[in-house]
């Protein structure tokens, strides 16, 4: 029955469930841990299957990367209605990340912790999706502070290093949420949204913070020095 099966299931369903058994064996095992016997079985076809389809251990680990990254950018895309006022818009994306990472914690997993430690080409594509996103939240940060200071000319720069920051923090407190019982996506969300919006809040009010007069503070090794 098995092999009837096999041959009646279109390739791209197919290779849609190996991918998944993939996604959850590596995003709970470790990419070396995993078998590829292990991925077949869950998969329910042969290993011989899982190798014509998807070549190697390598391929289908990046296969898995890949699809993960395309689905939680889409996601944080689509969460966002660009007409929306800078503050939700922003709670939106946070919203839409935080929902995704929760309900699909391994894949998650693969690509902020297994495709990041594992060198290349792993980390390049996890890269890759963390620059979109970064891109993104650029835009989002940007489009708020050209309105705010009725600047349509305000240079991405000016707010480049924030949208790094509030993705950092937000790829952290995922992992802090799915490891806590009990966080939910919505709690994440406020959690980084209270933290970033007073400061975003005063910046496109036009009250940044301003460092004290002076020198920057020492080094660590400066001090004790």
């Amino acid at each position: 029955m098995g092999a009837v099966k096999t041959k009646r299931m279109p390739r791209a369903v197919r290779e849609q469930q190996m991918l998944d058994a993939a996604v959850r064996t590596f995003g709970r095992r470790g990419y070396m841990a995993a078998s590829m016997d292990e991925i077949a079985e869950l998969a329910g076809v042969s290993k011989p299957l899982v190798y014509l389809y998807l070549n190697s251990k390598e391929d289908l680990f990046t296969a898995c990367i890949r699809r993960e990254a395309a689905a939680l950018t889409e996601a944080v895309r689509a969460g966002v209605r660009r007409d929306a006022p800078a503050d939700r818009q922003l709670w939106e994306g946070l919203g839409a990340f935080f929902t995704h990472t929760a309900q699909n914690p391994d894949g998650w997993s693969v690509l902020h912790l297994q495709a990041r430690t594992h060198g290349e080409p792993f980390a390049s594509e996890a890269a890759a999706m963390r620059a979109e996103i970064v891109a993104f939240v650029t835009q989002l940060i940007l489009a708020a502070a050209r309105e705010a200071h009725r600047d349509p000319d305000l240079p991405e720069s000016e707010v480049a290093g924030l949208a790094e920051a509030l993705v950092g923090a937000a790829e952290s407190l995922a992992d802090w949420a799915n490891a806590t019982p009990g966080v939910t996506a919505r709690e994440a969300a406020a959690t980084l949204m209270n933290f970033s919006w007073a400061g975003l809040g005063n910046l496109m009010a036009g009250r940044p913070w301003s460092a004290p007069a002076g020198s920057p503070p020492a080094a660590a090794h400066e001090v004790s020095g």
